[in-house]
C-alpha cells in the first residue's frame, strides 16, 4: 500500500520513516532487524530518502520543562497592507526571531498564526512590545495563551 501523502512511499518506506520519526538513534542494523530487511538494503533506502529530502535533517527534541519555565502564546497577526512586499518583509523579521517557533499564514480575519515561546508573561510583554507589534506593516495581534499541552507530536502520519 502507498502513502496517502506520498505515493512514491511504498509500505517499507514508511516503516523506515515510522521508526525514524520515534526514535532518530535507531542504528542501521536495529531498523533491519526490526523491519526484516539486510542492513544493506536499509542503508540504501535510508540515503534515497535523504537525498529525496523526504528526510530533512535528524534533531534532538529538548523537553521544555527541563529547560526552564515556558510560556506558549499562540498569536493571530493581521498585517495592514496585503502586499507581497508587507508579506515578504513580515516573513523575513519573523524568521529572525527564535521565539516564534512556527509561522504560518492563514486565511480568515488573519494573515498569520504564530507560534511563541517565551519564559514568562513578562518576557512575552517585551517581545509583544519591542519586537513584534514594533514591526512596519503589523495592523493587529491577537494572543492566546496556553494553560495545558493536551497533545504534542512531531510525527507526522504515513
Amino acid at each position: 500500500m502507498t502513502s496517502p501523502f506520498n505515493p512514491s512511499l511504498d509500505d517499507t518506506d514508511r516503516k523506515l520513516l515510522g521508526l525514524l520519526q520515534q526514535n532518530a538513534q535507531l542504528t542501521i542494523k536495529e531498523m533491519a532487524g526490526q523491519i526484516g530487511l539486510s542492513p544493506t538494503a536499509v542503508h540504501d533506502r535510508v540515503k534515497k530518502l535523504e537525498e529525496a529530502q523526504v528526510i530533512e535533517r535528524y534533531v534532538a527534541l529538548l523537553n521544555k520543562k527541563k529547560i526552564g519555565p515556558a510560556l506558549i502564546v499562540y498569536c493571530n497577526v493581521t498585517l495592514s497592507k496585503q502586499s507581497q512586499a508587507t508579506f515578504l518583509a513580515f516573513n523575513q523579521a519573523i524568521a529572525a526571531m527564535p521565539e516564534v517557533l512556527e509561522a504560518n499564514v492563514v486565511s480568515g480575519n488573519s494573515d498569520y498564526l504564530l507560534k511563541i515561546l517565551v519564559r514568562d508573561m513578562d518576557a512575552y510583554q517585551h517581545f509583544y512590545l519591542a519586537r513584534l507589534a514594533a514591526l512596519d506593516g503589523v495592523d493587529k495581534i491577537s494572543s492566546f495563551f496556553v494553560m495545558s499541552e493536551v497533545k504534542n507530536t512531531t510525527q507526522l502520519p504515513l
